[in-house]
């Protein structure tokens, strides 16, 4: 199936992606199995591209299934990856296998969130992330990376605010080189906002910085752990992450659990 798009659009968008992944044009000729004498056709808008061969270039420069569904059509042709309701029929197995997996990390805290933090789902151990938090941080369509961050929400717990906020932006700022979204580089800026306004301080692990979150207990000190669904073939499957919190300490591990069994007997 074809669609109509703007003459040179999918030239104009092939250029954009190579330029922004680095990558040469022989390079990507070699990986889309293609000559580089056909992609500078392409490119220059002087050959018109088979579907399966928007496909295979798209796949080469690691594009996301959104970001291949938009390339295809700017060559004219129809979508090929589904982009299901979340609380549609078509993703009812996957939203069990989630809960499932949200209930097996108990007694750790774990949620599943769409692109930019926006939480889909929450296991019952959350409450220690939202403990304290502003009424308005917890308002539908909750945000878990303002929550953490905000000093209304996590931050004013966080004894490594600097160190860990940083880390979370650092993060998103991976994302924006990637794939530029104007909403994503104004999020980067307001959560940038929320962090003390200092150098990174002595002790920084890089990836590996954990969080130190004060609640009445003590300090929890918790390091994260982020899947993606990597072989999804429907854009809302592959958009969702689940970020997994874990005890870095024994100390951290029996709070949490203590606070599962109360929560539990309650």
């Amino acid at each position: 199936m074809t669609v109509q798009a703007e003459p040179g659009q999918f030239a104009r968008e092939l250029r954009r992606w190579r330029t922004r992944r680095r990558v040469s044009q022989l390079d990507l000729a070699i990986r889309a199995d293609t000559t580089q004498r056909h992609l500078s056709f392409l490119e220059r808008g002087r050959s018109r591209p088979g579907r399966a061969m928007v496909v295979r270039l798209a796949e080469s420069l690691g594009l996301s299934l959104r970001e291949r569904n938009e390339l295809l059509l700017s060559a004219g042709y129809a979508p090929v990856y589904a982009e299901s309701r979340l609380d549609g029929p078509e993703l009812g197995p996957v939203r069990e296998a989630l809960e499932r997996i949200l209930d097996g990390h108990l007694p750790y805290p774990a949620v599943i969130v769409r692109p930019y933090g926006e939480l889909v789902a929450a296991n019952p151990a959350f409450d220690v992330i939202a403990e304290g938090a502003a009424p308005e941080l917890l308002k539908p369509p909750v945000n878990v990376l303002r929550l953490a961050l905000h000093p209304d929400g996590m931050g004013r717990r966080i004894g490594n605010l600097a160190e860990w906020g940083r880390h979370v932006t650092g993060s998103l700022r991976d994302r924006l080189a990637r794939s530029p979204d104007p909403r994503l580089e104004e999020f980067i800026a307001e959560l940038d906002g929320y962090l003390p306004d200092v150098g990174s301080p002595d002790g920084h692990l890089g990836f590996s910085v954990p969080l130190r979150l004060r609640v009445k207990e003590g300090e929890l000190r918790l390091i994260s752990m982020l899947t993606s669904f990597a072989t999804a073939v429907d854009v809302t499957l592959a958009e969702l992450r689940l970020e997994a919190f874990l005890p870095a300490d024994e100390a951290t591990g029996a709070i949490l659990r203590e606070r599962d069994e109360r929560r539990g007997a309650g």
